[in-house]
């Protein structure tokens, strides 16, 4: 048995998986964000080890047998998070997550203070990543950063609390700006750009290689043996890559988890910085992944459910399974700012076209509509940037909504698979790199195709309509950038 835990930015899951690799149980437990304010997104570090031991528990209680046999464990996590830590170990402040925006600024200087920033990190320097956050932190809350001893990500604070070991899996860590990304290392001239250096930083290990071994603690809680291996494991994007079997070049997918990204493969370092393309490491050894980000995918939809104070399945079930055309209403799903390809953490959403007559169908079908619009951009752009994509497979909890899928194909112009276990995808991602650990199995052999459950192909009828509605819906960022 193996298990895998993904520490999300709403839950964390947890994932049994046999010898066989099939998915034997799941736990989840879930996070609660704070938005102290305009622009600010944190976590209490402690919340994200409470709910991954918490769902770990329930598997143990309801399937003890198989939990004893657990011999490898792996993590993954949102990425980007800067927790904080203290000579003691212990978080200075709340983490500041992916979502957060408040280092527009200091994304400025770092790219003032390193002018090699974009050939040795492959990316823009952006607010959501970690090293703008340590920079914020040094002009706002000098008595902080003055404390830092240790800058973890979320998987690898809960790691550390697990196993008492500080480290991170490369593709991760190539979230943080600090590494060199064709490398696989850290790098001292980005560290010192932010104010670091090299023994701020916890060791590096590749995601399919052991990291450290379950604290006893945990293996007599659990009734694990005593050298159970915790895997290097992943970002999350990369983990949802393992459990996908997309581990050859060219393999893509798209995820519409509470962020949505269009995920590509790659057998070499191919940064994209000019198109806001991030370039980072996979999760296996000799291996690279370019990525398109949105930052509100099944968050838009997640959000309207909660201003109607409605269900979000009760919201898409007037819906059904197809709609004729394009919806009326155009959405901007802008509500967190955006990445690929704006690079614009102050964009806002928007509803544009509302009429008295609009419904409350045509409002849903539009968020839907404007995420699979973004989907459109970031595609657009890792196809600039590497070449056509022919297909994707779909993961993540907006996967399990037929009517989101065929709008999604409808709009790429291709076909588009739900699979199974795609909601669960980081965390069986997670489990499978857990077992590469623990057993030094092939990777081929364990990182295998998951069943597609439903295919999804562009209609005639519908494409040439979305065409011409991505097309107005280009026009709107652009229009309201200076007026939102």
């Amino acid at each position: 048995m193996y298990l895998g835990v993904d520490i999300g930015t709403s839950g964390v899951k947890a994932v049994l998986v046999s010898e066989t690799g099939a998915v034997v149980a799941t736990a989840a437990r879930e996070l609660v964000l704070s938005h102290p304010a305009p622009l600010w997104s944190e976590q209490d570090p402690d919340a994200w080890v409470d709910a991954a031991i918490g769902a770990v528990d329930v598997l143990a209680q309801h399937h003890p047998r198989e939990v004893t046999q657990v011999r490898g464990i792996g993590l993954s996590g949102q990425m980007h998070g800067a927790t904080l830590l203290g000579a003691d170990g212990r978080p200075l402040r709340p983490a500041i997550l992916w979502n957060d925006g408040r280092s527009h600024a200091e994304c400025i200087e770092l790219e003032r203070r390193c002018l090699s920033l974009h050939a040795i990190a492959g990316n823009l320097a952006m607010p959501g990543f970690t090293a703008p956050k340590l920079l914020w932190v040094a002009r706002h809350e000098p008595h902080i950063f003055e404390r830092v001893a240790k800058v973890l990500l979320p998987k690898a604070y809960v790691r550390y609390r697990l196993t008492g070991e500080m480290a991170e899996d490369m593709s991760d860590a190539a979230g943080t700006l600090w590494l060199d990304v064709g490398r696989r290392s850290w790098s001292a001239e980005l560290l010192k750009a932010a104010g670091l250096d090299l023994h701020h930083m916890p060791r590096l290990v590749e995601g399919s290689n052991a990291s450290a071994v379950l604290a006893s603690e945990f293996a007599q809680r659990w009734g694990m043996a005593k050298d159970v291996m915790v895997a290097g494991g992943a970002g999350d994007n990369a983990a949802s890559a393992i459990g996908l079997g997309a581990i050859a070049p060219g393999d893509a997918f798209l995820s519409l988890g509470t962020s949505g990204v269009v995920f590509r493969v790659t057998d070499r370092f191919a940064p994209a910085p000019a198109s806001a393309v991030h370039a980072f490491c996979h999760a296996l050894p000799g291996l690279w992944h370019q990525m398109g980000v949105m930052l509100s995918a099944a968050a838009s939809l997640a959000w309207l459910a909660g201003v109607m104070e409605t269900p979000a399945v009760a919201l898409l079930a007037p819906l059904g399974e197809r709609v004729e055309g394009p919806s009326p209403v155009k959405f901007l799903p802008y509500l967190d700012g955006e990445r690929t390809p704006h690079n614009d953490a102050a964009a806002s959403g928007a509803f544009v076209g509302l009429r008295a007559a609009t419904g409350r169908s045509q409002i849903v079908q539009a968020v839907l509509e404007g995420v699979a619009f973004a989907a459109r951009d970031n595609l657009t752009a890792l196809s600039a940037a590497g070449g056509a994509i022919a297909e994707l497979d779909l993961v993540g909890g907006g996967s399990r909504s037929p009517l989101w899928a065929q709008i999604c194909a409808d709009v790429l112009g291709i076909a588009v698979h739900r699979v199974e276990e795609g909601e669960v995808g980081a965390a069986l991602g997670a489990a499978r790199l857990g077992r590469l650990a623990a057993t030094g199995d092939d990777p081929a052999q364990v990182c295998t195709r998951p069943r597609r459950l439903a295919s999804f192909v562009p209609r005639a009828s519908a494409v040439s309509a979305y065409d011409e509605a991505y097309r107005r819906w280009r026009e709107l960022y652009p229009a309201l950038k200076e007026s939102l």
